[in-house]
């Protein structure tokens, strides 16, 4: 059986919080990630979303030990690095590249997009200066770039083409695994749409795997295998992109999906959004994290934590009702609340096919 390339079990990522200036007293911890699991097999797109705050960045960053963890393993091609030294680390970056998510605070402006692209190479020895200068020139005309573009400096391009760049210094040291730090949502929508068909070709070509941060979710159904729904720290359902999709068991996924713009004003719905704000890692809910925002919430989820349990093949939800949990059309029309907007959008229909049959 093929095993997995990046693995973490149990990660966790906790902040104190001090309070004085001189004798220093901890007052609280932040839990910035709060026991993350997941495996990433070769080959593979698992794209990690949820809202602003949940711990997404984060945990990108844990995995490829920019940050230390707190608790938990991670392990790289059957290798655990959790502890891994400072010089085996080095040897492991060759393999493991990440494209950040602002392109234009990503990249050196004192130094030319050949300089930039090479650094890679530099860093880690690869070849010598005629060799890293070619390689510079073909990584450019994979990602849609020119070979004179290596003379110029970062303020003379675009969000997209300096993004390129980006994905460009990413591959030259010809890695196994792409960390993608919501790489487009900084892009206007047609340049999202360039990137991403971009980074799919790229992992045809090159067999690259990636974990693909986003809170996009007409994002990550179009470049995913697999999902994973983050809310507070915590992966709260896991699926293929299919299932997930089609069939959302956890309400906060639900959710999400309801929130999703859609494209066609024929059919728009009443969607329900989720009440209140997020509360503070720093003082998290008791029992199930979601329960202060969740319309289906029980005297049960305040008190018992949900485990994070398959309910299907490969299907996992941290909740305790997933199996009776209400369709996912009836959470995306609102479960029968806001009659009145329902009726004004109805009206509205109404009147827009009255003028439209006028016209013709």
């Amino acid at each position: 059986m093929t095993k997995p390339l990046l693995e973490l079990k149990g990660i966790k990522k906790l902040y104190p919080v001090r309070k004085g200036l001189i004798i220093q007293k901890q007052i609280g911890t932040v839990r910035a990630v709060d026991g993350v699991s997941f495996r990433l097999m070769p080959g593979e797109t698992l794209s990690v979303v949820g809202e602003s705050g949940c711990g997404k960045s984060t945990t990108a960053r844990l995995a490829m030990r920019l940050i230390e963890p707190s608790e938990g393993t991670i392990h790289y091609d059957g290798q655990d690095i959790t502890h891994a030294p400072r010089a085996e680390l080095r040897r492991l970056r060759r393999e493991m590249q990440i494209i950040f998510q602002d392109p234009y605070a990503s990249l050196n402006p004192r130094m030319t997009v050949e300089e930039i692209i090479a650094e890679p190479m530099v860093v880690h020895n690869v070849g010598d200066n005629a060799s890293r200068r070619d390689r510079v020139r073909e990584l450019l005309r994979l990602v849609d770039l020119a070979p004179y573009h290596a003379s110029r400096y970062p303020h003379e391009f675009s969000g997209g083409q300096r993004q390129r760049i980006g994905i460009a210094r990413a591959l030259s040291v010809s890695p196994r695994l792409i960390v993608c730090d919501e790489p487009v949502s900084a892009l206007d929508v047609s340049i999202q749409a360039q990137i991403i068909n971009l980074l799919k070709d790229l992992q045809q070509e090159f067999g690259l795997t990636y974990l693909f941060i986003s809170h996009g979710l007409a994002v990550v159904k179009h470049v995913s295998d697999r999902v994973a729904v983050m809310y507070l720290g915590q992966v709260v359902e896991t699926a293929d992109k299919a299932t997930l999709y089609a069939n959302p068991r956890h309400p906060y996924t639900q959710a999400l999906l309801a929130a999703a713009p859609e494209p066609d004003p024929t059919r728009r719905s009443a969607g329900r959004t989720l009440g209140g704000d997020i509360p503070s890692p720093l003082n998290p809910p008791s029992g199930c994290r979601f329960h202060t925002r969740c319309p289906l919430a029980q005297p049960r989820c305040s008190a018992e934590i949900p485990a994070l349990r398959e309910i299907g093949a490969g299907h996992l939800a941290a909740c305790h009702f997933a199996e009776t949990v209400p369709d996912f059309t009836r959470f995306r029309d609102g479960y029968g609340i806001r009659p009145r907007l329902q009726a004004r959008l109805d009206l509205y229909a109404r009147k827009r096919d009255a003028v439209a049959s006028a016209i013709q």
